[in-house]
């Protein structure tokens, strides 16, 4: 909490958009000292600077923390409050009961509740570059993956209308064999003319060849495809089907660039040993987890805000005499994807996690209720190691356990009986 907020002169908000942004300058008592419009150009930028000047690098909300706004604004060095979107409507709502929104009244809003409420908010704090650089090529990876799998999707849905011998010849579909077999027999016409020698070719060329599925494959298409579709359908579906799978094959080319430098990103920051040490996690996880939490110490001073920010803590509700608690939807959702993904791995890994995770399971938790709660004890212990500079030791952790007289060194001993 900044106990000296009442001495800042001026507060300032920016409500931005594509191609202009709007900025309030209000003093300590609340009366607007500056309203202008800007473009989003070098022009642009070059008038904010002119116009700021006299108000210096004054505290400044915004309804992101993120984006090239955000980065140009801390380059010029303003402390940055972000501001959820709830909670900024609420506070355009408080100045304009009747409803009204204009980019105006949200900037005025903010720059208003920045100045009555900003001494208890948290400012954005600049992660180094080392951990911006991993950050951003997680999330652009993340992305890449989402896309990968729309387009498998897409496949399977155009093989579906004319070709189900394709579809039944392999479960995953997200690997490059299946899409290979597409462009290399792209009808069941196409399969049973290829003969029973290309076909044994394409088995042992991708690795598939296995003594008890490659009779069983071969016949089924050596036999071809009983329930045919119309010579149209087969066509048109067919050349989707090969463009689909064209640009699959694409798409994990740079998908395999971006895991390589996100590796050498993950092996050169001073933080691998920590989080390269965390079981589940490793070379694929640890990168996410590290570019979403960071590097600075200082944003989380305490585990809870950490917690929170992961989804792991729930919300509590209180009205009277009604008590309870439900999910925390408004968080980090690629750090709480990253955290489930993780806790999900590592009870394969650590015999005390998956101990918890059967105690919370047969207290009546579902899968993913079990696994926030095992999140939250993993990120207790991520939390210390951080703090700590310290890598994950197992014995250490099973120590502390039978230490503690935990349950759950209890249940280790049981099932060692």
């Amino acid at each position: 909490m900044n106990r000296h907020w009442t001495e800042q002169p001026y507060f300032a908000a920016l409500d931005w958009a594509k191609e202009h942004h709007d900025i309030i300058v209000v003093d300590r008592v609340g009366t607007i000292v500056a309203d202008f419009q800007f473009d989003h150009t070098v022009e642009g930028w070059s008038q904010f600077d002119q116009q700021m000047k006299a108000f210096g690098q004054c505290p400044m909300a915004i309804e992101t923390s993120c984006g090239m706004v955000v980065d140009q604004l801390l380059q010029r060095q303003y402390p940055l409050y972000p501001v959820n979107p709830k909670a900024a409507k609420r506070y355009r709502e408080r100045k304009v009961p009747s409803g009204t929104k204009t980019d105006r009244y949200d900037a005025w809003g903010l720059a208003d509740a920045l100045r009555n409420d900003g001494h208890a908010w948290l400012m954005l704090r600049p992660q180094d570059e080392a951990t911006a650089t991993l950050r951003l090529l997680c999330r652009d990876e993340m992305m890449l993956i989402e896309q990968r799998t729309a387009l498998v999707n897409q496949l399977q849905a155009a093989l579906a209308e004319y070709y189900p011998l394709a579809l039944e010849s392999f479960d995953d579909w997200t690997k490059p064999f299946a899409w290979a077999f597409v462009q290399a027999f792209p009808t069941a016409a196409a399969l049973v003319q290829a003969g029973q020698r290309r076909r044994e070719k394409f088995l042992h060329v991708h690795r598939l060849w296995r003594p008890e599925t490659a009779a069983q494959r071969l016949e089924a298409w050596a036999h071809g495809q009983q329930l045919n579709a119309s010579s149209a359908t087969v066509s048109a579906k067919s050349l989707l089907a090969l463009s689909l799978a064209a640009v699959l094959q694409s798409l994990e080319h740079q998908i395999d660039e971006y895991r390589r430098r996100i590796t050498q990103a993950f092996e050169r920051h001073p933080d691998h040993p920590i989080f390269g040490s965390l079981p589940g996690a490793k070379e694929k996880l640890g990168p996410r987890l590290l570019g979403e939490i960071g590097a600075d110490r200082q944003i989380f001073p305490e585990a809870d805000g950490l917690l929170c920010l992961a989804g792991a803590s729930p919300v509590s509700y209180q009205s009277g005499q009604l008590r309870k608690a439900h999910i925390r939807w408004a968080c980090n959702r690629v750090l709480r994807h990253t955290v489930h993904l993780w806790v999900d791995q590592s009870r394969r890994r650590c015999p005390w996690a998956q101990a918890y995770y059967r105690a919370k399971r047969g207290a009546g938790h579902s899968h993913a209720s079990a696994l926030r709660c095992l999140g939250k004890r993993w990120l207790k212990i991520l939390w210390r190691l951080w703090h700590d500079h310290a890598a994950y030791d197992e014995g250490k952790h099973l120590q502390r356990l039978q230490e503690r007289g935990s349950f759950v060194w209890q249940r280790l001993q049981d099932q060692g009986a």
